[in-house]
């Protein structure tokens, strides 16, 4: 199955344009992020079909130049913000791997899907457009992961993302929970929790190639 088939049916609903008007009249009447050309990114990296891994963020970066449409990533030139720095310690930590990019496309590429619950914020105001209607659409697209695929490993860092559990299926697939890498919540289980490890460990039981995390 493709995204559009997949989509399909959220995407021709009254609840979607209704949402999409919304983020016009944002983008239009103030600064949003990311660039609206990246707002799907995540899902144009990474295809339904090819889909091993799911990450869970929770809205995009809201400072100038930051959010590139993946969660937890930013742009090439981009210093990485204190999440992904601490994401690349436990990497390093965990499997030896020094991180040279701040840019997670090549994650995205080999099948993670790097999903904010909500795609877009106002600038300099974190969670701003939480209510705007995203986390529907979002749901929906975790939901429809679980439903249809089989095996794929479900990344829920902080309290936020894990009430996502609710929404996969445990006989399925493989639910990692562990503390965010936030500064505030890092040293709570973050680090330490081998999260690399355990999906490539995952996927390798499961026949499935293994993601190049460097």
């Amino acid at each position: 199955m493709t995204w559009t088939e997949v989509l399909k049916p959220i995407k021709e609903s009254s609840y979607f344009i209704n949402l999409w008007e919304n983020v016009k009249l944002e983008f239009n009447s103030k600064k949003c992020f990311p660039p609206t050309k990246q707002i799907f990114r995540a899902l144009e990296l990474t295809e339904f079909e090819d889909i091993k891994v799911v990450i869970i963020g929770q809205d995009p970066y809201h400072n100038d130049g930051q959010a590139n449409g993946l969660c937890f990533s930013v742009s090439e030139n981009v210093k990485a913000p204190p999440s992904l720095k601490n994401i690349f310690i436990e990497l390093k930590d965990d499997i030896g791997i020094e991180r040279k990019s701040n840019d997670l496309q090549d994650w995205a590429k080999q099948g993670v899907l790097l999903l904010n619950a909500t795609l877009t914020v106002q600038a300099h105001e974190p969670n701003s457009h939480k209510n705007i209607g995203w986390e529907t659409f979002t749901d929906f697209i975790i939901k429809q992961i679980s439903d249809q695929k089989e095996n794929v490993v479900f990344v829920l860092w902080g309290a936020f993302a894990q009430k996502k559990a609710s929404l996969i299926d445990e006989t399925k697939h493989f639910i990692i929970q562990s503390a965010h890498p936030s500064p505030f919540s890092v040293y709570r289980g973050f680090f330490g929790s081998h999260p690399f490890s355990k999906i490539n460990n995952y996927l390798k039981e499961k026949g499935k190639e293994p993601i190049n995390w460097g």
